[in-house]
């Protein structure tokens, strides 16, 4: 099949500061201020047209910033990202405006998507039904609840109808009965071929909803393959893991900051 999403040798590197100064002058002067931190550490895989690949991972493990580079957010710091077609970001707040209101939103974010004032019109009636905000469509976004700032995001990133969904934790938060009603979207676009990413804390949705599992583990790929044969390994290890002392999770936690904050001295120096 064809290969919708290519992601090759992929690196994001972020520096830490102590201060506002730091950075300041980590940008005017030739000597590097700051501490690296490699989020992401030479990623590669490939999705192919149709995929619904759920990316899983603790916290940290870089799972947000692999969904924004997909997405064209953020820039990878080194490596190639391929995407064929149009692709959307669905996260809480993800692309929002909270000054304007959400009908503001939903006409500023498809004028930014290259949608002319007419198809807004005949797109704008479909986003605000899908969201279903009543009154609050008027109001401004920062009176929203995170769950009603999941569900405007939502709505306005699938009526688009992209070619490469990305979906972050937007099911977290919010009613079942919207949650199930972005799963039959979502499954819509399944059926449609599209390409999905899906990031979400619960296990239950990953094994419901997808075929395949990328785990991250502090930046670096761990297991790429059939969901089946990913996830026991993955539920295996949250395992032993919640099974840990406190002292044994930070020092978990430990060693993976330190390779990730060595990466670049080892492996780009």
């Amino acid at each position: 099949m064809e290969v919708s999403v290519r992601v090759e040798d992929v690196v994001k590197r972020y520096k830490l500061y102590q201060n506002p100064s730091e950075k300041l002058l980590d940008l005017l002067l030739p000597k590097s201020y700051g501490e690296a931190f490699y989020a992401l550490r030479g990623v590669s895989f490939e999705a192919l047209k149709g995929d619904v690949i759920g990316f899983i991972g603790v916290n940290g493990s870089g799972k947000s910033t692999l969904s924004n580079i997909i997405a064209g957010i953020i820039p990878p710091t080194m490596g190639a990202v391929e995407v064929e077609g149009k692709s959307a970001l669905i996260a809480v707040q993800s692309g929002l405006n909270n000054a304007l209101t959400g009908r503001e939103n939903i006409e500023l974010k498809c004028l930014m998507l290259g949608f002319d004032k007419q198809q807004i019109q005949q797109l704008e009636p479909e986003i605000i039904e899908f969201a279903d905000l009543g009154k609050f469509i008027d109001q401004p976004v920062k009176s929203y609840s995170s769950g009603m700032k999941s569900r405007l995001g939502f709505a306005i990133s699938v009526m688009i109808d992209p070619d490469v969904l990305i979906i972050d934790e937007a099911l977290s938060v919010g009613d079942k009965a919207f949650a199930q009603k972005c799963l039959n979207k979502m499954n819509e676009f399944k059926e449609k071929g599209k390409t999905i990413f899906f990031v979400s804390h619960s296990v239950g949705q990953m094994k419901e909803f997808c075929e395949k599992a990328l785990w991250l583990e502090f930046g670096e790929v761990k297991e790429y393959g059939p969901i089946e044969e990913v996830m026991p390994k993955y539920e295996a290890f949250l395992e032993d893991y919640k099974s840990m002392s406190k002292k044994e999770q930070k020092a978990f936690r430990d060693r993976g900051a330190k390779l990730q904050e060595n990466y670049g001295k080892i492996e780009i120096s």
